[in-house]
């Protein structure tokens, strides 16, 4: 076992410098910030809607500080009109200004478990450009009408004004909308905010159903989610997800495709996030041969949702797995440039011909873009950016997207080698994620913790389950071993 005092934030550093992300801010972003801080507030004008009398409320982890979004809903004929406003970067964030030139560079917010290396700096991403509750928030607006097959009816994009009226978590909120636990203290306080959210509820659930109609995957993801208290690892809790996630995915996956429509329909070059058919379908074939199941010969979301909706309702235990399994022969998304005249390449996951990221401005460059691109044709302006400078961008996001991946899995490995160190000779229930030439892998549950299994590897296969003893960890290497 090696030492419990390895210094988790040192090697989250070298990590981050080895990927090519530089974890620190230059002086110029300082000077920059100083100028922002005491810069008065932007005036009300006719092109920015007034719209802080809505009750709006976000949803996001228990930790998060850089809120981007936040949302309302109302009943309407026709169906639920949802707005989804999206926090104003770009208002604080000048095209080629220190601040910019650094997260363009960067493009991603990285959260390796024990520090979050912020895209833009703290003072915006979680003060002047987040959505804070009580606080007057510039925002993009993307208002869509869900109508009662869950289809969306109509969308509009349109600047404006609001105030955050409800700060939630995904915890506190998505058990209360399940039925087993009892309202969170903000919504037991607000009879308006209760029913607020049960209405933004049906209408994610709507949209839930008509995209798994159309071929959506649901992917079941369990996360670690490390404990961290003054600056040490005290545990690994399970992060999965629940109905207030669902909730927000939904809303988002919405807004991104009337972002992207819009940007369509105005005929300007944009970035946008696909995930191309899978090259890799005919080991997704074998997959669901595994499992007594079949595939069709050609990709077809909609026949690999219903196969995993199957092994989901025969094993939710080992759905996870499955899942996992089926997002790396998925392969990774990237961003592409789409002009015009271009045939919009999709999301082979989500089942869209038209997608793109705009509703994480405060920690993905990508949406700050778009978000851009999207202001210039809501003023009739022209493009801020060239096709050759959109292609640039795109290439670069899918670059760092790659690697903040690689920084944030050798953290969570390194993470939960920590907290098992103490763990060391306990016994736990495990399944059989892998056996490759390098070894035969196994995953514990709680915590949730992926390992190799040094003895009693023969004769098992994936999908077997299995008693294992922890007999070692390497934080350095972030190595967990068990035996049979």
């Amino acid at each position: 076992m090696s030492d419990a005092r390895f210094d988790l934030l040192a090697a989250a550093r070298q990590e981050m410098l080895a990927e090519g992300f530089q974890p620190d801010f230059p002086p110029e972003v300082d000077q920059q910030l100083i100028v922002l801080k005491t810069r008065p507030s932007p005036a009300m004008d006719g092109q920015v809607r007034d719209l802080r009398s809505l009750a709006w409320s976000s949803i996001d982890n228990d930790s998060s500080r850089d809120l981007d979004q936040a949302e309302v809903a109302e009943r309407v004929n026709g169906g639920i009109r949802v707005r989804i406003a999206i926090a104003d970067v770009d208002s604080c964030v000048p095209i080629g200004s220190p601040i910019d030139v650094h997260a363009a560079e960067q493009t991603t917010t990285v959260y390796t478990g024990i520090k979050t290396f912020s895209m833009l700096p703290e003072e915006l991403s979680t003060d002047l450009t987040s959505l804070n509750e009580a606080a007057d928030r510039l925002t993009i607006v993307v208002e869509v009408t869900v109508a009662h097959d869950g289809s969306v009816s109509s969308a509009d994009v349109y600047r404006a004004f609001i105030r955050n009226q409800g700060q939630l978590t995904y915890n506190e909120v998505g058990p209360w909308l399940e039925g087993t636990t009892a309202p969170p203290p903000k919504v037991s306080g607000s009879a308006d905010l209760a029913a607020q959210l049960k209405l933004q509820d049906e209408a994610a659930q709507l949209l839930m159903d008509e995209r798994n109609r159309e071929g959506a995957l649901d992917i079941d993801r369990i996360e670690a989610e490390p404990v961290i208290a003054d600056g040490q690892v005290q545990g690994v809790n399970t992060r999965q997800r629940n109905r207030a996630s669902e909730l927000i995915e939904n809303f988002m996956v919405a807004a991104n495709g009337a972002m992207a429509r819009t940007l369509g329909n105005a005929g300007v070059c944009s970035i946008r996030r696909v995930v191309k058919t899978p090259e890799r379908w005919p080991r997704m074939v074998e997959l669901a041969a595994r499992y007594g199941d079949t595939l069709p010969a050609e990709p077809d979301s909609k026949a690999l949702n219903a196969f995993l909706q199957r092994r989901k309702a025969d094993d939710a235990t080992h759905y996870a797995d499955v899942s996992l399994a089926v997002i790396k022969l998925m392969g990774p998304g990237e961003y592409v440039v789409t002009r015009a005249d271009d045939q919009d390449q999709g999301h082979f996951a989500l089942a869209l011909h038209d997608y793109t990221h705009s509703t994480a401005p405060n920690r993905r460059f990508a949406d700050t873009v778009t978000q851009r691109l999207i202001k210039s044709v809501l003023a009739k302006q022209k493009s801020p950016y060239s096709d050759q400078e959109l292609d640039s961008i795109a290439r670069n996001c899918t670059l760092k997207e790659d690697a903040a991946r690689k920084v944030e899995r050798v953290m969570n490995k390194r993470i939960v080698a920590v907290a098992l160190q103490r763990r060391v000779g306990e016994t736990f229930a495990a399944v059989v994620t892998g056996v490759t030439p390098k070894g035969v892998f196994v995953r514990v549950l709680n915590p949730p913790a992926e390992g190799l299994l040094i003895r009693g590897q023969q004769g098992v296969d994936v999908g077997d389950k299995l008693q294992v003893k922890l007999v070692s960890t390497d934080p350095q290497r972030g190595y967990i071993d068990f035996v049979r």
